[in-house]
């Protein structure tokens, strides 16, 4: 009889350790990144799921340039990681760059590098070299780099928003959703023009009230790049 309760017990110690051990080599979920620019004031977010070596995505840059400077103190602008690994090759070396110099407060700095030097990079056999030189520019602290651009965390961190973008059913770059609602058409905002009818309608949607652009910098402009 002790026997058998000793057998038992042994069987329910080595199953619960084992249960226990899996649960503590699970990997931690990675949160979401918040990369955002402008002073929000209306509460309208247009967010873009992007990609830094689509062409698409480097195409839209110097719009989303103008519309980020036009309503910097109007809306929120933020910026989600959704690399396309399986066409480009070199993305998601450029997004782990991008989280690399975010931790050192240079995010929006790296993204303009990136989007700035596509054509140079987006064919390169050696990103490491040629990212780390965008963080030398930026005046990164190299060592520190050197070490989030490699780690887990930030490939965690970069699955976790494209998850977020699966979800939405993001299937290409870029993906632009204002207020929660995805803009089907690229075309019809392929210009400062075009993107602002659209965004000044959903600030009236939201306040009531048309936008109005602001031309004197912002505390937020100030602080970060467009």
């Amino acid at each position: 009889m002790k026997k058998a309760i000793i057998i038992i017990l042994l069987s329910v110690m080595i199953i619960g350790g084992g249960a226990l051990l899996k649960k503590d080599n699970k990997q931690p979920i990675a949160s979401p990144t918040n990369n955002t620019f402008g002073a929000g004031k209306s509460g309208v977010v247009l967010k873009e799921y992007a990609d830094f070596q689509c062409p698409g995505c480097g195409g839209f840059y110097p719009i989303l340039k103008e519309v980020k400077e036009k309503y910097k103190d109007q809306i929120t602008f933020q910026f989600v990681n959704f690399p396309l690994t399986q066409i480009h090759q070199n993305a998601m070396a450029a997004h782990r760059a991008a989280l690399a110099a975010s931790n050192q407060g240079k995010f929006w700095e790296m993204h303009n590098i990136l989007y700035e030097n596509q054509n140079t990079w987006k064919d390169s056999i050696n990103t490491s070299r040629d990212f780390e030189a965008y963080a030398t520019q930026l005046g990164l602290d190299i060592p520190k780099y050197k070490i989030d651009f490699a780690s887990s965390a930030t490939s965690n961190t970069i699955q976790a928003d494209i998850q977020t973008g699966q979800a939405l059913k993001v299937t290409g770059t870029p993906t632009f959703f204002l207020d929660g609602k995805q803009l089907e058409d690229n075309n019809a905002i392929a210009s400062l023009e075009k993107f602002s009818v659209v965004i000044d309608a959903a600030i009236a949607a939201k306040t009531g009230q048309p936008a109005t652009a602001n031309t004197t910098p912002s505390a937020e402009s100030a602080t970060k790049p467009l």
